[in-house]
């Protein structure tokens, strides 16, 4: 029998608790129960036929041998473009680096600066995987409590008072998982002006929803200050807005002093991404942009149609979602816990969720219900969910 001594660093890893709550979604379908998934974030939508032929006919041309390492030339340099499009900040695609999902940034930025002795700030509750991997690194996680009557966005002041000589990143993510809440423009510029008193503190900008905003709200990227360019690492991708999650294709913009070690990283890690899925990615950011204008005007519809319906229930309120496609609603009410929660609508009432524990401890009192599913689909849950509560 082997005798196999790990390192002790890998129990330091916790896991996306949305593939979990999948996993046994898909374990009760197979018992032929009908489940309705509002746990995975992950668009119902396919991609867009226009995109699909430019990953195919690139397998056909023959693109089926390695690229560089931080990604194709002109698959870089549309992202520049479609930045300076989208956010008039003019990025150099040369700081452009190509990776296989968001993840790859977030490891490698946390890699980067996370090690014993360094402390790193990340949103809490937040994407799972922040603190996941900070922990991972031997760093000290310190969490960014979000709040609901603060719309879930951060509070500048309360992030630079947590500052110390040894922060060595902060990570925010707004439009965020698994809030949908956005932060608003003076708080960003707030916490910018502040930073101007802590050079030694580099930033990482999730910004993968950042086309996914409703109401009219506009996205403030922290590409638009430049004071901050030379430190900070800007997160995006394809995953969302053009419902390509398993194409695995992401982009990061990273200060130029930094764009050798990441690209040596990506070399130690996966080589490079595929390449077709790289032509795919190109099509998307030059080619017509009606399917993904389409895919949002769907999900304001179901936005509205699961809040109004959650703010229905017993025991239940529901703040406004900004952006995204979340919403986290404060379950306190019931007398639940977020994992008993989670455990009943989907045990009992055969619609997975997920409970706001698997985001960080102050998502306790908090369940997160993806709306990237049909109208029908959500109208279904909450009448199973209400007659549970």
């Amino acid at each position: 029998m082997a005798m196999l001594k790990t390192a002790a660093s890998l129990s330091r890893l916790g896991t996306e608790s949305a593939f979990e709550v999948l996993a046994r979604a898909q374990s009760l379908m197979a018992q032929g129960k009908d489940i309705i998934n509002l746990g995975i974030g992950q668009p119902d939508f396919k991609t867009p036929a226009h995109i699909v032929e430019a990953g195919i006919q690139a397998l056909r041309d023959g693109h089926h041998g390695y690229t560089p390492a931080n990604g194709l030339p002109q698959l870089r340099e549309a992202v520049a473009a479609d930045l300076q499009r989208r956010h008039g900040a003019a990025v150099d695609p040369d700081c452009v680096v190509v990776v296989p999902g968001g993840k790859p940034t977030m490891f490698f930025a946390v890699l980067m600066f996370g090690e014993p002795g360094a402390e790193i700030m990340y949103p809490n509750p937040g994407f799972p995987i922040y603190e996941s991997v900070i922990k991972y690194s031997g760093a000290t996680p310190v969490p960014i409590e979000l709040r609901e009557d603060k719309g879930f966005a951060f509070d500048a002041d309360t992030v630079l008072a947590q500052i110390t000589p040894a922060t060595r990143l902060i990570i925010i993510n707004s439009p965020a998982n698994p809030t949908g809440g956005v932060t608003p423009k003076a708080e960003i510029d707030k916490l910018v002006a502040g930073l101007a008193q802590h050079p030694h503190v580099a930033l990482l900008s999730d910004e993968i929803y950042s086309q996914m905003l409703y109401g009219g709200r506009e996205h403030v990227s922290l590409l638009n200050y430049p004071e901050i360019r030379d430190r900070l690492i800007l997160l995006d991708g394809w995953s969302k807005t053009y419902a390509m999650t398993g194409w695995r294709l992401g982009f990061a913009v990273w200060p130029k002093d930094l764009v050798a070690d990441v690209t040596r990283l990506c070399i130690n890690d996966h080589s490079c991404v595929n390449a077709s899925a790289q032509f795919a990615g190109l099509a998307a950011l030059t080619g017509p942009q009606d399917a993904a204008a389409e895919m949002m005007v769907a999900f304001n519809q179901r936005r509205t149609l699961i809040v109004d319906a959650l703010n229905s229930l017993p025991g239940v309120r529901c703040a406004d979602a900004a952006g995204a496609f979340y919403a986290f609603p404060n379950i306190a009410g019931t007398g639940l816990t977020s994992r008993e929660a989670q455990d009943l609508f989907l045990n009992e009432g055969n619609v997975a969720t997920v409970s706001g524990t698997s985001f960080g401890a102050w998502g306790e009192g908090f369940v997160r219900f993806s709306y990237a599913n049909s109208a029908e689909n959500i109208e279904r849950a909450m009448e199973r969910i209400r007659k549970l509560l």
